[in-house]
Formats: C-alpha cells, sequence, structure tokens
C-alpha cells in the first residue's frame, strides 16, 4: 500500500491508495486478516447536574451521541459500557469488544462509576496487552485525565483556561515516529500545527512538569501541546510506548458532530472535519486488530447502542446536540 500525500492548497482532502487493506500501523502477528467487523465500547457515565434538572431521575446515566457518530462514521459499531456493574461484567465486556473509548464530560475521576470502570477497564485492557491480545484504548478530555490519573495512581491535573477554545497542537521531537501522527497525511499535520482547529472544553489541564514528576514519561510518549486562554502549555496528546493506548485532550468529534450554539469554538470548516475524520479512522483502524467477538450474533445485537433511543438535548440547553440516556 502507498500513502499519497496532498501537496496543492491545505484545503485539499487527504486520501489513500490502497494495494491490499487501508494502512494499519503495527499489524498483530496473532492475526491472520484484519477484523474488518470492529465493535467499540464506549463507556458511560453519570447524569451531570444539568441533566438531572431537566430530566429528573429517570435516567442513571448517559453517552454523548457524538462519540458514537464519530466512531461510526469509521466504521465501526458502539456498544455501550455501563457504570457500577461486576468485575465479572467488565471482563466479560472487554474479551467481547475490540477497544474501548473513554468519553469527555462533567463528572469525578475518584469514587464515580465512570471513574471506578474506568480503572477496572484500564487494568484489564493493560494486562490483555501484555499478554499479547492486542487491544486499544482512546481517551478524550475528561478521559484523557482518566488515563493519565489510573497510569499514575493520584490526580496530577492542575487549573486551566480551556473551556470553549479552539487551538492549534506544537508537536514534540519524535512525534512522527509515533504510530498516531507517524503515517499521518501531511495535510492533516499541517492543519494541526497551523489553525485553531481542536475544540478544547476542559477546566484541568496536565502540564509536562507534573507529567515527568509522576513517572508517566516512562508509559507515555507526549505527541504534543497547546496553550491555553492565558498561554499556559499543557500536553494535548499522548500515546502509549509500548501499550496501544492513546488520548487527546481535546474533541475530535465536536468537530463534525456539535453545534451548540452557546458554544462559539467548535470548529466546523472542511479542514476540521478532516481533522476529526482522520483521530476516528485510525482508532477504528487499531480496532480492527483485535480478534474478540461476542458468543453469539444474538448476544452482539442486543448489545448494540441501536437498542437505545436518542434525545435530542441541544433543544433544552444540554451542551450536547444529542445523547444516549439509560437505567442500567
Amino acid at each position: 500500500m502507498s500513502v499519497v500525500r496532498c501537496k496543492m492548497a491545505y484545503t485539499c482532502s487527504y486520501f489513500l491508495i490502497l494495494i491490499t487493506v487501508p494502512f494499519i500501523s503495527g499489524f498483530p502477528g496473532h492475526l491472520k486478516k484484519l477484523n474488518n467487523h470492529p465493535v467499540i465500547g464506549i463507556l458511560s457515565q453519570e447524569f451531570s447536574v444539568s441533566m438531572k434538572n431537566i430530566y429528573g431521575d429517570n435516567f442513571t446515566s448517559y453517552i454523548a451521541a457524538s462519540y458514537v457518530k464519530h466512531l461510526e462514521g469509521a466504521g465501526a459499531r458502539v456498544v455501550p459500557i455501563w457504570i457500577n456493574k461486576t468485575a465479572d461484567y467488565y471482563e466479560h465486556i472487554v474479551l467481547s469488544l475490540n477497544g474501548i473509548l473513554f468519553p469527555g464530560g462533567a463528572t469525578w475521576l475518584e469514587g464515580t462509576g465512570y471513574g471506578e470502570a474506568g480503572r477496572i477497564l484500564y487494568d484489564l485492557a493493560t494486562s490483555l496487552n501484555n499478554n499479547g491480545d492486542y487491544f486499544p484504548l482512546w481517551g478524550t478530555c475528561l478521559g484523557f485525565e482518566l488515563m493519565t490519573f489510573l497510569a499514575a495512581d493520584q490526580d496530577m491535573r492542575s487549573n486551566c483556561s480551556g473551556m470553549d477554545v479552539a487551538l492549534p497542537l506544537s508537536y514534540k521531537e519524535g512525534y512522527l515516529d509515533s504510530k498516531l501522527f507517524g503515517m499521518a497525511p501531511d495535510n492533516i499535520l499541517h492543519l494541526l500545527a497551523s489553525q485553531n482547529i481542536t475544540s478544547n472544553f476542559h477546566m484541568f489541564c496536565v502540564t509536562e512538569k507534573s507529567f515527568i514528576e509522576h513517572g508517566l514519561d516512562t508509559q507515555y510518549k507526549i505527541l504534543a501541546v497547546s496553550n491555553d486562554s492565558d498561554n499556559k502549555p499543557f500536553i494535548s496528546v499522548i500515546e502509549g510506548k509500548i501499550l496501544p493506548f492513546y488520548a487527546v485532550q481535546f474533541h475530535p468529534e465536536k468537530n463534525s458532530y456539535e453545534w451548540n450554539t452557546k458554544r462559539h469554538s467548535i470548529p466546523h470548516s472542511a479542514e476540521a472535519t478532516q481533522v476529526g475524520q482522520y483521530f476516528a479512522e485510525f482508532f477504528v483502524n487499531e480496532a480492527r486488530k483485535s480478534g474478540h467477538k461476542f458468543s453469539s450474533i444474538e448476544e452482539e445485537s442486543s448489545s448494540l447502542i441501536y437498542n437505545y433511543n436518542k434525545y435530542y438535548t441541544g433543544l433544552k440547553g444540554i451542551a450536547f446536540e444529542e445523547c444516549y440516556f439509560f437505567n442500567e
């Protein structure tokens, strides 16, 4: 397979010429062929205060639909992962899925269903990969913070001004040696570095100093940083040095799927949607390397998010245009 990089104006789309299969870095030797039916789990989380004020106690957890669309648009199907379940449930679901996405949101990392489930899932994924069973993780915003918290076993975040602001990336030395950026098309790399194209919605950041002090540089590579509204630098992109774990402090899914008129910074240009799509396709292609599957078609079908209704939450002032609500 060869990659054709667009050398014209950076508004052009990136594209691939496929000789056999789409380029997927680090193809695991234990798989005879790619899994072209990837199923990715998205961890649900507790209702936010604003959701409870509007919807009351009718539901216990939710997933923003933009994360689901993000993965589906890159060729995956999605299964919601419930909070407040047993260890046996999480072990079974991990062995049925091909990857997990930890989404952003507005809950705590400790003492919550999101945080406790995240810890179990992170440990299971680590164990699987250490035993040669390829299983990727992705963290977005709060998911990024969760993964760094779990890796360090303590909260290393500091306050920052990263709410409702679009920012460029500043790449770190060696970023082209990473899986996430090593084969990225030139125009995608240029857009990320030259335009305010990453959508940030966070009150906390992880700094390079804190990252190194807590020893995370032994587990993860820092691929890029950004500066918040007060010009404070923070880590924006990390990748596992050995494990297929990836996390970004920004929201790739918002560029295409979130249109809240109260949020003024979300970029919706053609270039912004290309960038968001790149990250989605990268992670779904990572999930294609996993051979996990459900025990039966019936179990798989009953687990998919198609079984649940979406709600037009943006109409009621919620930060997300649409959400899936659960009572599990």
